[in-house]
């Protein structure tokens, strides 16, 4: 497994600051955020300028690109991404579940639809594109995760697990991981403190720092023969200092690193 950050934990930084401190915490490769209030990385808009940049930085501190994520399923915003992870090689665009309301059928069948015709977009382009189950959404937990992988059946279509979402929903991770893992392309981790609406404060979904078993979730991964990335992804640490936003990625990485260890994949 690559170890990797998402860029949105150093949102309220400069891209050059995010690269250089994701590789002085010791990860293989970042995640590009493109999320809108969170972080202005990779801004899609104006793609191709920002383009060399991220060759350069990418090369400069050593660091994989792992993913993008952009999390809305506008089909015009949506293939700006492609177009930037087919210029730089980037195998995977997570986007979230499309919205809706945990429960709520039509919202589900929505959200199916919408993700069928951005996989069959990402198919032109050689992407993979991964959803997760978002808590308080229609596409929630792993029988609605079950639902999408039974409906949508492009090979540019996968699963991006999130072992925060689904224990807040009330299930247990390492179980949940084991039972889409056929899917699975990609994986987005953090930890958490109990089970209410949001993951918390950034340094509380530092790894390690919460309740969830993030052990017994990576050793499903190993056992079942993963080898993708595994994206540290902390929001809400735009207002934190470099110094915050460093800790948390230091300490995340090396309970990530310990994780691997324990379980024999590294």
């Amino acid at each position: 497994m690559k170890l990797g950050a998402n860029s949105v934990l150093f949102g309220g930084h400069s891209m050059e600051t995010a690269f250089k401190s994701i590789a002085m915490a010791g990860y293989d490769g970042i995640e590009l955020s493109a999320i809108d209030n969170m972080s202005e990385h990779l801004v899609l808009d104006r793609w191709r300028e920002v383009v060399p940049e991220i060759k350069r930085l990418s090369q400069d501190y050593g660091l994989e690109l792992l993913a993008i994520e952009q999390p809305l399923h506008d089909p015009d915003r949506m293939e700006r991404a492609y177009e930037v992870a087919s210029e730089l090689s980037i195998p995977v665009v997570n986007c979230g579940p499309g919205g809706g309301n945990p429960g709520d059928e039509d919202s589900l069948k929505a959200s199916i639809e919408s993700l069928a015709g951005l996989a069959e977009m990402a198919e032109g382009y050689g992407i993979t594109l991964c959803v997760k189950a978002h808590f308080g959404n229609s596409i929630f937990d792993t029988p609605t995760t079950l639902r999408v992988m039974e409906a949508i059946t492009s090979p540019a279509f996968g699963i991006d697990m999130d072992p925060s979402h689904i224990y807040r929903a009330g299930e247990n991770p390492a179980e949940a991981i084991a039972a889409v893992m056929s899917r699975v392309k990609h994986v987005h981790i953090r930890d958490c403190k109990g089970r209410q609406q949001g993951p918390g404060n950034p340094e509380d979904q530092a790894n390690g720092r919460g309740d969830i078993d993030l052990l017994g979730f990576v050793r499903i991964l190993h056992e079942h023969g993963y080898d993708g990335a595994l994206n540290l992804e902390v929001i809400g640490a735009r207002e934190y200092s470099l110094e915050q936003c460093s800790m948390i990625a230091a300490e995340s990485r090396g309970h990530m690193q310990a994780c691997l260890q324990a379980c024999g994949a590294r």
